[in-house]
């Protein structure tokens, strides 16, 4: 039934189509548009904690923000008396978590009420929006309420696309077609902190962040182009509305399991946009043979190592398919979070070793390993939501696995608040032990949960 369904909601068109890299050429549109998106989203956030830090939060500037006064005030009451740096790592952690929380949200209306394309264009709108009401001080929280609705909008629908090109039984070309997919993510986030980054340094925040939003229509104008390629899957209320079996449940079940452990690979992942930029600024020496490089060039560096490694992991699980041995999802899902951790563990050599200041080489080394972690844990975990997840609530249910996001974003907020509390060789450590726990978990409970989901054994 999983496959008919899938292979219903196809274009004609796409149904035999292979011309795109040998996979359909809607996923040709989803990924260039989510490159757009993520090129905006990603020139916006490298700027973010810095452009707080170092200007919004600082008085003169902060009592032009509408309605921030109360939004300080129910924070601290919540989490206690906050330093500015500590106001912009909860700030930031609040805004990155809720923009992965919306998705659940989004995809339940593109499932049940406008359908996951029109959800997509409406989120594209509402992100232009928010990019553009970023360039005023006085419209800062505006601009985070329309950037979250909007990722809510356009995140889990467009994930789902993803998914719908493909029959249910076609888990191969699948993985792959996510990691083409992350390709595209990760374009934009090499682009858009180089771009964005030499705006705002050269030309001022709010430059940088005007230019966040024509990327953004970018990504719309993309979409829009290529919509008669896409999955038309438009809600379906009679079939919606049925109870959900004992398997669909197990199958959720064993999902919300997998994703709440992947909220440990979050958290050893994300920190680099979060509090690395600050310990840049503090402990680092960024002059590279007489050019000081721009802090916000740093977020660029992972997502570039993860697009150079997708045709080398294809390579490498091409030959290990061959003899059989190409790890399961759950299995790379687990080998990405060790890997996330153990990159926390480059500063921590970095510190101990350097007398002074930290030589720009190590950051870039942490950041390179973290680029090959992401493309083993996240892909694979979008993979696995789209194969297992019942048809009647996939969209959902992907938009559902952006809850790691949310959960992690939030708790790396909450955890960069106590940076100036430890030393930074301490915070690094405590992050690089969060992302190897999340691995070992995994591989605890592989079995058990292979089993749940239905997956073929490791071999």
């Amino acid at each position: 039934m999983a496959a008919s369904t899938a292979a219903a909601s196809l274009p004609q068109s796409d149904r035999p189509d292979s011309s795109f890299l040998g996979h359909p050429k809607g996923l040709a549109y989803l990924a260039f548009t989510e490159a757009w998106e993520r090129f905006s989203y990603y020139g916006m956030i490298s700027l973010l904690v810095l452009y707080m830090v170092n200007q919004l939060l600082l008085p003169g500037h902060i009592e032009h923000i509408v309605g921030f006064q109360g939004f300080r005030a129910a924070m601290e009451r919540l989490f206690g008396p906050l330093s500015t740096q500590a106001l912009a790592s909860q700030l930031f952690g609040l805004y990155a978590g809720f923009v992965y929380f919306t998705p659940v949200i989004g995809g339940w209306i593109g499932d049940r009420w406008i359908g996951q394309r029109n959800a997509v264009v409406a989120g594209a709108l509402s992100m232009s929006g928010g990019h553009v009401a970023m360039a005023f001080d006085e419209s800062f929280l505006l601009a985070l309420l329309l950037l979250i609705v909007g990722s809510g909008l356009l995140k889990g629908n467009i994930s789902a696309q993803v998914g719908g090109l493909y029959a249910a039984n076609d888990e191969a070309r699948r993985t792959r077609a996510f990691a083409i997919f992350s390709t595209g993510i990760n374009f934009g986030a090499v682009l858009g902190p180089l771009f964005c980054g030499f705006l705002g340094a050269r030309y001022g925040w709010h430059i940088g962040f005007g230019a966040a939003a024509l990327l953004m229509l970018g990504a719309l104008a993309t979409y829009l182009r290529g919509f008669r390629h896409l999955p038309a899957k438009v809600a379906q209320r009679g079939l919606q509305s049925g109870p959900a079996s004992a398997e669909d449940r197990r199958i959720v079940v064993a999902l919300l399991v997998v994703m709440a452990v992947t909220v440990l690979a979050q958290i050893a992942y994300y920190q680099l946009a979060n509090v690395h930029p600050v310990w840049l600024q503090d402990h680092a020496n960024l002059d590279a043979f007489g050019f000081q490089i721009p802090i916000p060039w740093f977020y660029s560096i992972d997502p570039l190592v993860s697009i150079l490694c997708v045709p080398v992991l294809f390579a490498l699980w091409n030959r290990q398919a061959r003899v059989g041995r190409e790890p399961t999802l759950l299995t790379k899902i687990a080998i990405g979070s060790s890997i996330c951790g153990a990159a926390n563990l480059v500063l921590v050599a970095a510190i101990i070793l350097s007398p002074g200041r930290v030589l720009w080489v190590w950051p870039v080394l942490y950041c390179t390993i973290q680029g090959v972690g992401f493309m083993y844990f996240w892909p694979s975990l979008l993979a696995l939501v789209s194969k297992a997840a019942p048809p009647k609530i996939n969209a959902t249910m992907m938009g559902v696995s952006f809850l790691t996001l949310f959960v992690g974003n939030n708790l790396i907020g909450r955890l960069g608040a106590f940076y100036e509390q430890m030393t930074p060789s301490a915070f690094w450590t405590m992050h690089a032990a969060i992302g190897v726990t999340g691995g070992i978990l995994i591989m605890m409970f592989r079995g058990k949960l292979e089993r749940s989901l239905a997956l073929p054994p490791a071999g």
